[in-house]
């Protein structure tokens, strides 16, 4: 009859009706689905639109994830539900229901998923190796900055000694040449230690710092004791000693004194193990 509450919908399946007044808010366009049942239309409002809302057990590991989508959502908009719940994006979502991977444009009720239906979600395995690899890289970096911090507190001990070495030698005192061998050979030490660090990013980078620190020190050892070996000789002059310094794999470039004096050369090759 006309004046029945039935007139307000269009008599044909998935025409509008009039609006309706729902919690105080806006009206919402309802459409007519197989059975007599009414919907609010997906394309205006969206997920939430699709249908009476149902709650769905989702295996993740071993957590249980309880959550409630409308009935005739997608599985791929289950997947930015389950993003909100698991922390993983949706391309990174693999859902399976019955045994069988599901296609983000399937949609719920037509598979089969029903209120309390259970549904397992797993990582994709690309995305988890990529994470692992991450992580892994990210560990490592870790390690290699506490390594090469560890020589460097051994490094500053070292430049004291040096520093020590060379005031007594100006203050005129006479140093033992058995004092800047030890030093030396300690250098030496941490410069193997750096060598063994396999390093990247920041790492690398410190480690590089501390190399050319080293090489620099053992250059300035080895100018003091050729120095302290000839105390009559004019001490306004510079002694040279040259150090020839393999490539480090990390891009430290040999390092070379200019040529020595006649009246005292001492010539130290170090080799660099990459």
């Amino acid at each position: 009859m006309k004046g029945s509450s039935d007139t307000k919908r269009a008599p044909n399946a998935g025409a509008p009706a009039e609006n309706f007044d729902v919690g105080g808010e806006e009206g919402i366009d309802l459409d007519l689905r197989p059975g007599g049942m009414l919907v609010q239309k997906r394309e205006e409002v969206g997920l939430k639109s699709a249908g009476p809302m149902i709650r769905i057990k989702v295996s993740h590991g071993s957590s249980i994830h309880d959550i409630s989508v409308p009935a005739q959502s997608t599985f791929g908009e289950m997947k930015k539900v389950l993003a909100h719940e698991t922390g993983l994006e949706p391309q990174e979502q693999r859902l399976l229901f019955r045994g069988k991977q599901k296609d983000d444009e399937e949609y719920l009720h037509m598979v089969g998923v029903k209120d309390m239906s259970k549904v397992i979600l797993l990582e994709d395995p690309e995305s988890k190796q990529r994470k692992l690899e991450a992580l892994n890289r990210d560990h490592s970096i870790s390690k290699a900055c506490e390594a090469v911090a560890s020589v460097k507190a051994e490094v500053d001990k070292l430049a004291e000694k040096v520093a020590a070495l060379e005031m007594a030698w100006r203050g005129g005192t006479k140093v033992a040449d058995k004092e800047f061998v030890v030093v030396t050979e300690l250098l030496m030490r941490e410069l193997l230690k750096l060598d063994g660090i396999v390093a990247e990013g920041e790492a690398k980078v410190q480690r590089r710092i501390q190399v050319c620190r080293i090489q620099s020190l053992v250059e300035t050892v080895d100018n003091l004791k050729a120095r302290n070996s000839n105390p009559f000789s004019d001490s306004s002059k510079t002694v040279s000693v040259s150090t020839q310094w393999e490539t480090f794999d990390s891009g430290v470039g040999s390092l070379s004194a200019p040529p020595p004096m006649p009246s005292t050369n001492e010539t130290q090759h170090w080799e660099h193990f990459d």
